[in-house]
């Protein structure tokens, strides 16, 4: 399996700096674009095959090349809405399954990056961009005025940029942001709580169980929607049951309840939701590594 996905990943990679390669030679810029497009089509249907690997050595290395490539037909492409959107998430994902535990300030920074990358998309929407400026309540009233064709852009900058805040709780620069945010992933919510696999509840969920109640944190509300995430993605989505236990739980300190979600991770064969079983390798990883901490957490 492994040496036939590390040849997946050479002929891919080779495929496509011959394509960009030949379009950056090509005369003329309406053809450079659209051998560019081409190129970054490919990218993204392949997509699909780093979201079901499951050896996370072999995948971390994929991604950071890919990555790397979006960013090189961005330079070409600037505006293409297909390549920002993918910039967004996989520079949000790279960041959370791959940086976050080890290096906090280089995983806010790829969070930043896939943050602006996605607010590059929202931009493009006039309302939405003078909108940036104003105060909460404006911008709340701007975002029921964007289209639900933003949907996706929306949610990977509120993610980005929420996960940014959580690692930065000290700057109060960066927790000024979090009304904006908060009103991205609600607006995400009404026009699709299921996106993602349930991800704007998981995300508020999150919101609501890492802060105390007196800074506006809500366990009851935490907890309905990290119940409302496992009913839309049937439990399969194992990320939500990481959060659950290493949030929620921790909160109100539900030892109990943080064992079993952890151990509930854990035993999930790994073709519980095949095409996202990176991300479910990735919450088996982080599940070993916070139950080493049980006893820490809780007493």
């Amino acid at each position: 399996m492994v040496k036939i996905n590390l040849q997946w990943k050479r002929d891919l990679l080779f495929l496509v700096s011959l394509l960009l390669g030949s379009a950056l030679l090509l005369p003329g810029c309406s053809i450079q674009r659209m051998a560019v497009r081409t190129t970054g089509d490919l990218l993204i249907n392949g997509a699909t095959a780093l979201y079901e690997e499951e050896d996370l050595p072999l995948a971390e290395q994929a991604i950071a090349a890919n990555l790397k490539l979006l960013e090189i037909l961005l330079k070409n492409d600037p505006n293409n809405k297909k390549l920002l959107l993918m910039a967004a998430e996989g520079y949000t994902s790279y960041a959370l399954g791959f940086v976050e535990d080890t290096s906090p300030r280089r995983a806010s920074s790829f969070y930043l990056r896939a943050r602006n990358y996605a607010l590059r998309i929202l931009r493009q929407d006039k309302s939405f961009a003078a909108a940036m400026k104003a105060r909460p309540e404006q911008f709340k009233k701007a975002l029921q005025k964007l289209s639900s064709k933003y949907t996706a852009a929306l949610f990977w900058c509120a993610n980005a940029w929420g996960s940014y805040i959580n690692l930065n709780k000290t700057s109060p620069d960066a927790l000024a942001d979090l009304p904006k945010v908060q009103a991205m992933m609600e607006q995400v919510l009404r026009w699709n709580e299921g996106f993602y696999y349930g991800g704007p509840h998981l995300f508020l969920g999150t919101l609501y169980a890492s802060r105390p109640p007196i800074l506006g944190g809500n366990p009851q509300k935490a907890k309905e929607h990290f119940q409302r995430c496992l009913v839309l993605n049937n439990g399969r989505f194992l990320m939500a049951k990481l959060f659950y236990a290493k949030y929620y739980a921790v909160q109100v300190q539900d030892r109990a309840l943080f064992h079993r979600l952890l151990q509930e991770i854990l035993a999930a064969p790994a073709d519980i939701l095949p095409e996202q079983r990176l991300a479910n390798q990735i919450a088996k990883r982080k599940a070993r590594a916070l139950l080493k901490k049980e006893d820490t957490l809780f007493f």
